[in-house]
């Protein structure tokens, strides 16, 4: 027997007339008095669900066959074949159904037929992937991840693992989460273990805010490598746009300039879009439906225009000849607001925007100072809906510069001292950006809340599950 997905179904033809085995869970059952179920499935491989006709003749039709409700899970053999109704291409007439879950107690299951607001089913994250929404999202943000892997790989970047405990503050913002094994609950235990053995690593550790410093050890000796994992920041904003944890793409390329990885991280993002354009047009057009009705024009559009490159002076420039439309400060020093940045990409450029050499004040300490000294060679992508997307940056590969950046900011330098060896040992000029997942997965979604494209958000206040 032909144990097949409900995708393969709609990709395929050849299952037509055959005998089949699907799994799903139940989305909808109607039953009519002359004994005929008419049970809408759905298996999560995809927005389709398929319609199967069941009639009194099976063995448990009347046991348990019309007693199926939403979120029930079952098991269903049958021939497949094309529709006599208009509202779906195929069907399948049930020779078995064998239930596997029950729903306890149906008139209170959380996931019911009625329409729920985004809010609602965020408060159930464990189960609200059976909504057509949320089933969409993942679908989507799979793509994109596999995406970004595969044109790494291709361009021939290495994928390395970096620490997520780490003793060391990428940004130097002090905004991380400290790691320890102490039990709070317990004073007197907390005070021995104290003094027996100060920290369990003999120093602060952190949740990385950054593997950059780490990954690029590896690329000041294979070239071009990449990290692909979560990191987390411990800042009190709690905007549609933040997550106390997220996923990080980093990228370090030796012998690479900010011309260069900025090209680069254009191409890779223009990848991911034409990606989901080319394998998720049934999700798509669901969301084209339900959340945004231009998303397709949307992204054809993002890959159609080249992203303009501008510099930093130039940007606040344009800001001050329109600073009537801002009630902000608009100075040079100055980093940019959402506001400030949804108009240069939607009513100035018209386009996605690169900006380049920013006041070194804004920017961390780990970035090449160009020759003014008052800038270095750091770029922001900045694209619609989303605003800031990726950061990067040329490294500063010159020790005496980089030991001048850390005393600036006050970071301690016997802590970076394996981060200077670097410089002091075949040093060479190297590049690199970050790119958030969740917050590229909101531009092509055209989803409003962030916390929505990721499984289980992590926000100010919200550390369920």
């Amino acid at each position: 027997m032909n144990k097949i997905s409900i995708l393969d179904i709609y990709k395929q033809n050849n299952h037509l007339n055959k005998l089949i085995t699907i799994n799903g869970w139940i989305r909808n059952n109607r039953f009519s008095k002359i004994g005929i179920s008419f049970l809408t499935v759905s298996d999560g491989s995809s927005t389709s669900t398929i319609q199967v006709i069941a009639k009194k003749i099976l063995c448990n039709y009347f046991t348990e066959i019309v007693k199926l409700t939403i979120g029930c899970s079952v098991l269903i053999s049958g021939h497949l074949k094309l529709s006599k109704g208009n509202l779906q291409i195929y069907e399948i007439y049930a020779l078995h159904i064998k239930v596997l879950g029950w729903i306890n107690n149906p008139d209170i299951y959380p996931m019911s037929a009625k329409q729920h607001s985004i809010e609602y089913i965020r408060s159930y994250c464990h189960l609200r992937p059976r909504t057509n929404l949320i089933g969409v999202i993942s679908r989507i943000r799979n793509t994109v991840f596999q995406s970004l892997n595969q044109f790494l790989n291709n361009f021939g970047y290495l994928w390395v693992s970096t620490p997520i405990i780490t003793s060391i503050d990428t940004e130097g913002s002090g905004s991380m989460f400290r790691v320890s094994m102490l039990d709070d609950n317990n004073v007197n235990s907390k005070i021995n273990y104290i003094r027996k053995n100060n920290e369990f690593f003999k120093k602060k550790v952190f949740l990385t805010v950054s593997g950059q410093l780490t990954l690029e050890s590896y690329a000041c000796a294979l070239s071009k490598v990449y990290s692909f994992g979560p990191t987390f920041r411990a800042e009190n904003s709690n905007t549609k746009k933040h997550l106390t944890e997220f996923w990080m793409l980093e990228v370090e390329k030796s012998f690479s300039d900010i011309n260069d990885i900025s090209v680069f991280a254009e191409q890779l993002l223009k990848n991911s879009v034409a990606d989901v354009l080319n394998n998720c047009m049934s999700e798509l057009l669901f969301l084209q439906k339900k959340i945004d009705n231009t998303i397709i024009h949307r992204l054809n559009k993002f890959l159609e225009i080249n992203f303009i490159h501008v510099e930093y002076t130039e940007i606040i420039d344009i800001l001050l000849k329109n600073k009537n439309i801002f009630d902000e400060d608009i100075l040079w020093g100055k980093d940019l607001s959402s506001k400030q940045e949804k108009y240069l990409v939607n009513n100035h450029f018209k386009s996605s925007v690169i900006i380049q050499n920013y006041p070194k004040k804004l920017k961390a300490f780990y970035m090449r100072v160009n020759d003014d000294n008052n800038t270095v060679a750091a770029f922001d992508v900045i694209i619609p809906q989303v605003g800031e997307i990726i950061g990067g940056s040329e490294r500063e590969d010159r020790i005496d510069y980089l030991d001048y950046r850390m005393q600036e900011i006050g970071l301690n330098n016997k802590n970076y001292d394996w981060y200077k060896d670097l410089r002091r040992y075949g040093t060479v000029p190297h590049a690199g950006f970050g790119l958030g997942l969740e917050r590229l997965v909101l531009f092509i979604t055209g989803i409003n809340n962030i916390r929505e494209v990721i499984p289980f958000p992590r926000t100010v206040g919200h550390a369920d599950f």
